[in-house]
């Protein structure tokens, strides 16, 4: 990738965990975010996936700086957002919008869906206010939606109605690169195809950047041109969609692969499930050396000692793990 858009390098995000009723102090710190370097290309779409508590949300809101950044750098074309002042970050976001998992809760319900849609119009002057009304219509005409029906309120639309506003809203300012944090996973199935299908229509047609953060591995290996896979705050396989899910090489990625349904009855009471021991362990004391070596069926002492860095595993794809190639 010659020229991505958006690069994260080391980047962390801890958070401090107090105790005292009087006098609190610091006991300990949560490491959602521990050392991420990834980068999205422009128009690339990269999913984002793994186990909830992993620290998938936590990164979209560390790349948006919506949570203090422990460490690292945010790099969205060519400027970077962990030392950019609260202007600059507010400037950086007309090109870095974020579509959240609950639509409902991230919709305002005492505004009208124009209201809505015209916010950050007038807050960021992308045009005249005159214009504005004329820019809300093209905004629900680009996800499907009646402009007759932009002054009901949020609670007057279905699910995948109110995401398809979020999504508008999101397009507002027509940023360059979208962070959707699971957009689907409340919807019914038949809605989360259109959903989908939308999302993949916009970046097409508008050139968008999107990283798609999401549970279901069928989903993304269908909206994303890369994978990403997370586990603890850390990546331990990044590569080609197709690749990763088709012939995952991380333990953990063989695990959630092996959890997708198949269509075929058959097939899917024959094949054998990888059934991971336990939960993720705490962030706030995570295992030394490897951290998923408690649940990993492979695992030898070096992985008990020292903590495996992504190393490429072939020209397209880089795995975090101490025995590849052995397993």
């Amino acid at each position: 990738m010659s020229d991505p858009i958006l690069q994260l390098t080391d980047l962390r995000a801890h958070f401090p965990v107090h105790s005292g009723l009087f006098r609190r102090r610091a006991t300990g710190m949560v490491k959602a975010v521990d050392g991420v370097t990834l980068s999205l290309g422009r128009g690339e779409v990269l999913g984002l996936v793994g186990e909830s508590g992993c620290g998938k949300s936590t990164l979209a809101r560390a790349i948006l700086q919506l949570v203090p950044t422990t460490g690292g750098s945010v790099v969205l074309e060519g400027k970077n957002l962990t030392t950019a002042t609260a202007a600059e970050v507010t400037r950086a976001r007309r090109d870095l919008q974020m579509v959240f998992q609950d639509p409902f809760a991230s919709l305002n319900p005492r505004l009208t869906i124009e209201a809505a849609l015209a916010e950050p119009l007038l807050v960021h002057r992308v045009c005249p206010p005159a214009e504005v009304p004329a820019r809300v219509v093209e905004l629900m005409n680009l996800v499907g939606l009646a402009p007759q029906t932009m002054r009901k309120y949020p609670h007057e639309f279905s699910g995948g109605q109110r995401q398809r506003i979020a999504i508008a809203r999101a397009l507002a300012l027509r940023p360059k690169v979208i962070i959707a944090d699971e957009p689907v996973s409340a919807l019914d199935v038949s809605i989360q195809a259109q959903i989908l299908n939308l999302l993949a229509a916009l970046v097409r047609d508008m050139g968008l950047s999107l990283i798609f953060i999401a549970h279901d591995l069928s989903v993304v290996k269908h909206l994303s041109d890369r994978v990403a896979v997370m586990y603890l705050g850390k990546i331990v396989e990044l590569g080609p969609a197709a690749a990763v899910i088709e012939r995952p090489q991380h333990p953990y990625t063989r695990a959630l692969v092996s959890a997708i349904p198949i269509p075929d009855p058959d097939a899917e009471r024959a094949r054998q499930r990888i059934v991971l021991p336990g939960d993720p362990p705490s962030p706030i004391n995570p295992p030394l050396g490897c951290a998923f070596h408690p649940r990993c069926s492979y695992a030898q002492e070096k992985c008990r000692l020292a903590p495996p860095l992504l190393t490429p595993a072939d020209s397209t794809r880089e795995v975090a793990c101490l025995r590849l190639g052995e397993i």
